[in-house]
């Protein structure tokens, strides 16, 4: 799928799983017209079904938009920044974007099942 101007592949498509959550994989296009943040709105968007013009819905409460469109954009010379990344949890969401564009979202884990051992029979 294409989202101002960025490419979105979901992990299945890559095969590849976080534990038992499916990974979420965006790759934001520098080149392109949208901010990092915007990409980044989308994906969390796709992921969690929340609309990102949603008034319930801003980065501000998870990080500093603007710091990381600065951290993330290539340098002044045009070249791009190489091995960093941040994490930090969007609404339980585990959130990766690296220097290189990429977007990975690992939804919560499931809560642990109760482990139950053998009925005993009814007297």
């Amino acid at each position: 799928m294409y989202r101002n101007q960025t490419y979105v592949k979901p992990a299945a498509q890559e095969g590849q799983r976080a534990g038992d959550a499916q990974t979420y994989y965006v790759k934001h296009d520098f080149e392109g017209s949208a901010e990092l943040t915007t990409t980044l709105a989308h994906a969390i968007s796709d992921v969690t079904g929340v609309d990102v013009t949603d008034t319930g819905f801003t980065l501000n409460d998870h990080v500093d938009p603007e710091a990381m469109d600065r951290l993330f954009k290539p340098k002044d010379d045009g070249s791009p920044r190489i091995n960093g990344h941040l994490s930090f949890t969007i609404w339980g969401h585990q959130v990766t974007v690296y220097s290189d564009g990429q977007i990975a979202i690992v939804p919560p884990r499931q809560p642990a099942q109760p482990q139950q051992g053998p009925q005993q029979p009814q007297r």
